[in-house]
């Protein structure tokens, strides 16, 4: 699979938890390096809807990565 990196990967808080270690490598490859296909976050960026960084590409809210 070659690797459509998400435009907004370098802003969002998705690259920083994978990084901290704090979300598993699947979200990264399944959906920022698609180029942001099927990701509710792109979505929501792309419209200009406000959404919380706890959100996950599909949309749940993941409780253990507030305030981080």
């Amino acid at each position: 699979m070659a690797k459509n990196i998400c435009k907004w990967y370098n802003v969002c808080p998705m690259k920083r938890f994978y990084e901290e270690g704090k979300i598993g490598k699947f979200w990264i490859e399944e959906y920022c390096f698609r180029g942001g296909k099927n990701c509710k976050r792109y979505e929501m960026e792309e419209k200009g809807i406000s959404h919380p960084d706890n959100m996950l590409p599909d949309g749940t809210i993941d409780k253990a990565l507030d305030n981080q």
